[in-house]
């Protein structure tokens, strides 16, 4: 193993930062994957972020307005290829020593990427988990209600629930749920998997009698 390599992965000093990050991977089911992950990426404006790049995942870093703007906008433009799109992402605030990219922290709230505009059924199944704190499910419970009260919670399933909606309205109740569970707790981390044009995907119908 490299020195270099090494360096690479020595754990950040501790800290007590509120930078908000996700590490996601995108799975476009078709043999032009290459394209279009790249292809979301370009189109994505994502200056006000700390982000990286692997043979694996992305991780982008910051304030919690521009990290879920550039997911969504990464999603939404691998969506647009027509092909079943899956996002695997989580999502964290909080880790004990995550300071690397506070910079970004010092950006202004405008969202770069609001304007694209495309809509798309997408489903989502999320897990919430509050670190370190006795009334958790008390936290998750909430987040499920302000979902229900949105329209986009469509029912619990073993280890996560679900939304279905617009991909902006799933990605808005998303962020709420992150955002106010957050206030609860020092450390949170939740995982979200995105789907779209997914062949196997039931009409609303069907879905909502539970066919």
């Amino acid at each position: 193993m490299s020195n270099s390599f090494n360096e690479q992965v020595k754990p950040a000093a501790c800290g007590s930062s509120r930078i908000v990050g996700c590490r996601f991977s995108l799975f476009p089911m078709t043999d032009r994957f290459v394209p279009v992950i790249l292809g979301a990426l370009k189109n994505t404006d994502t200056s006000k972020v700390w982000i990286q790049s692997d043979d694996v995942s992305t991780c982008v870093r910051g304030r919690h307005e521009h990290v879920f703007d550039v997911v969504k906008s990464i999603f939404l433009q691998a969506a647009k290829s027509g092909e079943h799109v899956v996002l695997s992402a989580t999502f964290s605030v909080g880790c004990p020593g995550d300071t690397e990219g506070d910079v970004f922290m010092s950006e202004d709230d405008v969202r770069l990427n609001e304007a694209s505009g495309f809509a798309i059924d997408t489903a989502v199944q999320f897990a919430l988990y509050p670190m370190g704190v006795p009334h958790y499910m008390d936290v998750i419970y909430d987040a499920v209600k302000s979902a229900e009260a949105e329209g986009t919670f469509s029912g619990g399933i073993h280890y996560a629930s679900r939304l279905d909606g617009d991909a902006h309205e799933v990605f808005r109740s998303l962020e709420n749920a992150f955002v106010t569970s957050s206030t609860q707790t020092s450390h949170l981390v939740m995982t979200a998997t995105f789907s779209c044009n997914s062949p196997s995907a039931k009409p609303e119908h069907l879905q909502n009698r539970g066919e």
